[in-house]
């Protein structure tokens, strides 16, 4: 007998996606169904699933969901099931999932995002018939609220155990206090150990108040936001939760992340083929039209973001060409950035190449040709960009943070001599820790049977979602899910 489970979230690979959170909720049906949990996704009815909506069944109506009529339409995500929230007057518009075609903020989300957690818990307390859910996961402050429903709004129905994963402690999901109102709960929700927070309503706050278990995606990150300069905040609610809080790396997807099937590489290889790289190294080459050369092609797949460390990286761009590096960029974000990237592009032709947008083929591309990942983030969360590197022989270059410390063996002296070195790992996010890592990775590259040690460890390693679907389902059961 399958226990059932609910996961909740605003984006699903390969449905919709704007990061890392979007291949986490798809990958975690196949990653739980061998320990006994059926897992069952619910997502917003966004314009991209359209199809699904017209060829799924309608299970389920509300005339008044916090203020607009929604169905629930039940399709399927490959071999598992999907639901989705069909409330066009929230979720059907041009635009980004969170943001307008400007790229702000959508001002309803509080009650786009309420009504995905509203919903959730009607399927996780009884007011939804059929819908049985021994546990609601609810990730990210777009799904944080439902252990807040099921607390102070339950439905008919024994409320279902919750867990709430933080991907990123940075995005929380604060509103105004005049929307307390119109979100269906008690006046009493209202209080420090509810959903207030610094006088308005915090969703992700709200969620780590009331749910059963909280996880971030790696062991470090649940250590360090317990600390002010990663809890934004919450440092002392997640201090006072210890005991409920636990870090699980993400996995990924070897049937979508694996360059000995890839299909969207120029040449396909393996660990016992590494020889092969050349091939869609020239291919970066002629893409980001870089000059052929022997130094390393460094990457950089990323937000252009402050968090992303990219501030310090392109202050660094100048060095990194001097030691003979190459830089292949794909990514968007900061107005500024982006232009001092271009900047950068236009003194150095033919050493520096920009895709400024995104671009998911490209991204499989550059893993499987660029010898080294820069990932200088100042946090990280999991990170998922140097568990591709990693199965793909693209060296990471990371700092010591979050998920990037806890996935990444610095090539140190004695790990170089263990053999057992997968990257380079560097302290703090400043322009000499940076260039100095740029330094190690030049001359490492030269040394071509300590590089290729590296990268086949890398390869090697079991960075699937077998072990943390494992840790997954040992949580759920010790909620009391089986």
């Amino acid at each position: 007998m399958m226990t059932p489970v609910l996961s909740v979230a605003s984006e699903c690979y390969p449905l919709v996606k704007t990061g890392g959170l979007a291949d986490v909720v798809g990958a975690l049906p196949a990653a739980l169904a061998p320990h006994g949990f059926a897992t069952s996704t619910l997502i917003p009815g966004y314009p991209a699933l359209a199809n699904h909506i017209r060829a799924g069944t309608v299970v389920h109506h509300w005339p008044h969901l916090l203020g607009v009529e929604a169905r629930l339409v039940e399709s399927r995500l490959g071999d598992h099931p999907l639901l989705i929230l069909d409330a066009p007057a929230l979720f059907a518009r041009d635009g980004g999932l969170y943001t307008d075609q400007g790229g702000k903020d959508w001002p309803d989300n509080w009650r786009r995002f309420a009504a995905l957690a509203r919903a959730a818990a009607d399927l996780g307390s009884g007011a939804v018939p059929g819908g049985e859910f021994a546990i609601v996961h609810a990730h990210d402050w777009q799904a944080a609220m439902v252990p807040a429903y099921l607390r102070f709004a339950p439905g008919p129905g024994p409320a279902a155990r919750t867990v709430v994963t933080i991907h990123n402690m940075a995005f929380q999901g604060w509103f105004d206090a005049s929307v307390f109102h119109d979100l269906g709960l008690p006046h009493h929700a209202f209080q420090l150990d509810g959903v207030e927070y610094y006088g308005g309503v915090g969703f992700l706050k709200a969620g780590l108040e009331s749910a059963d278990a909280i996880t971030t995606v790696s062991p470090t990150y649940a250590r360090e936001i317990r600390h002010g300069d990663f809890g934004m905040g919450l440092e002392g609610l997640i201090a006072a939760r210890a005991d409920s809080v636990s870090g699980i790396v993400n996995g990924i997807d070897p049937a979508v992340w694996n360059p000995a099937t890839d299909p969207l590489l120029a040449a396909r290889y393996d660990v016992d083929t590494l020889d092969q790289r050349a091939t869609n190294r020239a291919a970066i080459e002629q893409a980001f039209g870089l000059t052929p050369g022997e130094g390393p092609i460094f990457t950089v797949v990323s937000r252009l973001t402050w968090q992303k460390g990219m501030d310090v990286l392109v202050e660094v761009l100048d060095d990194l060409v001097a030691l003979g590096g190459r830089l292949a960029l794909l990514g968007s974000g900061d107005a500024g950035l982006e232009q001092g990237f271009r900047d950068a592009a236009s003194r150095h032709p033919g050493r520096i190449g920009l895709c400024i947008g995104y671009d998911e083929p490209l991204s499989h591309r550059l893993q499987g040709g660029a010898d080294a990942i820069l990932i200088p983030s100042r946090f990280e969360p999991c990170g998922l960009t140097q568990l591709y590197g990693l199965a793909y022989g693209c060296v990471p270059v990371v700092a010591r943070t979050g998920g990037l410390a806890d996935t990444v063996i610095d090539a140190n002296e004695a790990a170089r001599a263990a053999g057992v070195a997968t990257g380079i790992v560097h302290d703090g996010v400043t322009r000499e820790s940076l260039i100095h890592a740029i330094t190690r990775a030049t001359e490492l590259f030269a040394d071509r049977a300590t590089w290729e040690m590296m990268q086949s460890n890398g390869m090697r390693a079991d960075f699937s979602w077998t072990e943390s679907g494992r840790r997954y389902a040992r949580l759920y059961n010790s909620l009391g899910a089986a």
